[in-house]
């Protein structure tokens, strides 16, 4: 099993490229079931969840090739011969229920398994299939699968969610598009890869407004056809990156990037003593003079502070001057990195959904496990500052979420190297 070795100590100076957005491109894909037309991606990202999502697509008959070292993702659908998404594949990975809006909306039918993924909470699927049943779907959940049929298609429809689900927004979104009639999501997730998802689909002939606000208007069409997305970019992947040199100090650019897509994100890090400014490449990050200082962060949906940048800024605030705040609101059992933190010397006391970080002068270096994919990044950054060497195992979890993170990191400067194990 694979670790990574991180030596701390010296500032990062250089450029990073940042890729296109993990969570927006799991969406995007899914996508080609709603058209027999061609969907090309562009700027995806290289990572094992691409892999499994193309594994399952492939599974229900589309065609998925890999070109350009896999940066361009060409799919066709016009040759579905399988509405079933087994447990086998599902499991790995929670996107996987985002199959099932686009094949119920185009074939009248799914029988999709309850995803599995990150342990980081419950996550459940009601919102994606009272979403489905608002359109008229007919839903039997039995032996670990959601059995779903609309005979006569789906129906435009009122869909009130009870939080703003990213997930169930992007299933409903898909869905609607087939619909007949016009379907209104009130309580929608305003995310940029929801904006992305809508631009893809406009680009298809789907007819949407709203996106990017709490109310989106999805007005059926009788077909899709096929359309080129450039896939935005990785918004958690750029906020990462961005917490490498003001942990560690330097001048980091990092290309790609926007304050648009993280300004609940760069208000905290102004807060703490860094500094961010635009480019025409991307985003410059430095430390200001000084420590860092303690902030508190509260975890909301977009536009506010994003829950997948909880675990790095617990790292960055780790040696912070004073004491932080982290408060979750998002998911539970998401502090699971607060104990590895711990063991690199941290003064982390965690009460339910509250993590108090009291800052410490400095870590140390100490082998560590990671328990989920932001937990894993999160331990790297610590390691950067840390004296000491640090060992990262379990880092499986890193590659569902982030490309050639040490060729990045090293790339500027950092000590860092990826370990194989007999």
């Amino acid at each position: 099993m694979d670790s990574i070795l991180v030596k701390g100590g010296g500032a990062l100076s250089g450029q990073i490229p940042i890729a296109g957005a993990k969570n927006a491109c799991l969406t995007l894909m899914p996508a080609t079931l709603l058209s027999e037309e061609p969907l090309t991606l562009i700027n995806a990202p290289r990572l094992s969840d691409i892999r499994t999502m193309t594994q399952l697509l492939q599974s229900l008959g589309a065609e998925v090739t890999s070109l350009q070292g896999g940066q361009v993702l060409a799919m066709s659908s016009h040759d579905i011969h399988n509405r079933m998404a087994h447990y086998d594949i599902v499991r790995k990975m929670r996107a996987s229920i985002l199959v099932l809006g686009p094949l119920l909306a185009r074939f009248g039918e799914a029988v999709v398994s309850l995803p599995g993924g990150c342990a980081i909470g419950a996550r459940p699927v009601d919102l994606h299939l009272k979403a489905l049943e608002a359109m008229g779907a007919t839903l039997d959940l039995r032996d670990g699968y959601v059995h779903a049929t609309a005979k006569n298609g789906l129906k435009g429809g009122q869909v009130a969610f009870d939080f703003a689900s990213v997930g169930a927004t992007e299933n409903a979104l898909m869905a609607a598009t087939l619909a007949k009639g016009t379907t209104v999501l009130k309580n929608a997730a305003r995310e940029p890869e929801i904006v992305d998802l809508a631009r893809c689909l406009r680009a298809m002939g789907a007819r949407i407004e709203g996106e990017g606000t709490s109310v989106m208007t999805i007005e059926g069409v009788d077909r899709l056809g096929g359309a080129t997305h450039t896939v935005v970019t990785d918004r958690i992947e750029l906020g990462t990156y961005m917490l490498a040199p003001a942990i560690c100090g330097g001048e980091v650019e990092l290309l790609g990037g926007r304050i648009a897509l993280l300004e609940a994100f760069c208000e905290k890090l102004d807060a703490a003593g860094v500094s961010v400014r635009e480019t025409e490449k991307g985003l410059v990050v430095a430390r200001k003079n000084g420590d860092i200082r303690a902030v508190d962060v509260t975890t909301a949906p977009f536009p506010g502070f994003p829950t997948d940048l909880q675990a790095q800024m617990m790292a960055l605030l780790c040696t912070a001057a004073g004491t932080s705040h982290l408060e979750e609101k998002i998911f539970e059992n998401r502090f699971m990195h607060a104990p590895e933190l711990m063991r690199m010397g941290a003064n982390i006391d965690v009460h339910g959904g509250t993590a108090t970080v009291k800052g410490v002068k400095k870590l140390r270096g100490a082998p560590v496990m990671a328990t989920d994919l932001r937990a894993s990044v999160s331990l790297i950054l610590a390691g950067l500052a840390a004296e000491g060497e640090t060992r990262v195992s379990r880092v499986y979890h890193l590659d569902r979420g982030y490309e050639h993170v040490v060729a990045k990191l090293s790339g500027v400067g950092a000590n860092i190297e990826r370990i194989t194990e007999q």
